[in-house]
């Protein structure tokens, strides 16, 4: 297999929720693969220091601020991306959150900004990027699922029901737009020691869970998803369609 089939030179990828993390991590190794980069998050200053991050590596990166569940804010910023770099060949859906809660008491506010970032930004993301794709008959769309696109613990219901549901979208996305030559496809993050799951990572008892659940038996890092990224990016993915690839170090696979 040659190479080039993961070179994504002259290819637009634009990334939500990539200031820091998961998305920071992919959209950089998009990059170093020769894509041009646009990275999204809503914190103006942190987005700024990513940006920065990547063009200090001679990548071509740059950055829009806006908030991906405001709907007229995302028809905008999408606007803005295409007038910048021309029409998104490559979409990354990663922008997430995890409130915590015993369902019985899990506030209604609390439950509907989880489902809104999770999955309903994905929702109205995709919906202004993918009629370019549809237009030139190509494109990539790569969801942020999750192991609780499957499984799930107690008190994370809304995230489960949200990573569920980017899942059943990411197949929806499949069956209705593999004939423009657009394939989506799903990757499932193990447990990744990242800001938002600090607590956990520093919590001794679930510490010592993740690693003797997990056969790898250690967390993964933001940059165990980037070749998945790439891979589900670039065209030697260009019949791979409708799918979730776990990246969990064998979490899936055990009992």
């Amino acid at each position: 297999m040659s190479l080039r089939l993961f070179d994504l030179t002259g290819k637009v990828a634009f990334v939500t929720g990539s200031a820091r993390g998961l998305g920071f991590a992919m959209g950089r190794g998009l990059a170093r693969c020769g894509a041009t980069v646009v990275l999204n998050d809503i914190d103006e200053g942190r987005l700024a220091g990513a940006v920065k991050s990547v063009r200090d590596e001679g990548l071509k990166c740059d950055g829009v601020v806006f908030d991906v569940t405001d709907e007229a804010a995302v028809a905008e910023g999408i606007a803005e991306v295409n007038a910048r770099h021309g029409s998104v060949d490559i979409l990354l859906n990663n922008a997430g959150i995890n409130i915590r809660y015993p369902l019985e008491d899990f506030p209604y506010d609390e439950w509907k900004k989880v489902l809104d970032v999770n999955l309903n930004a994905a929702f109205l993301v995709t919906r202004s990027v993918v009629k370019g794709m549809i237009a030139r008959k190509a494109g990539k769309i790569v969801n942020t699922c999750s192991l609780t696109s499957s499984v799930t613990r107690p008190t994370i219901a809304a995230y489960t029901a949200a990573k569920g549901g980017i899942f059943m979208l990411t197949r929806s996305m499949c069956i209705e737009w593999a004939k423009h030559n657009i394939q989506a496809n799903g990757i499932g993050p193990g447990f990744v020691a990242t800001e938002m799951n600090t607590v956990l990572v520093q919590n001794p008892e679930f510490d010592n869970w993740v690693k003797t659940r997990t056969p790898a038996a250690r967390w993964a890092t933001p940059e165990d998803m980037v070749g998945a990224a790439i891979f589900l990016s670039s065209d030697a993915s260009n019949y791979v369609n409708g799918h979730l690839i776990y990246v969990d170090g064998g979490f899936t696979a055990a009992m």
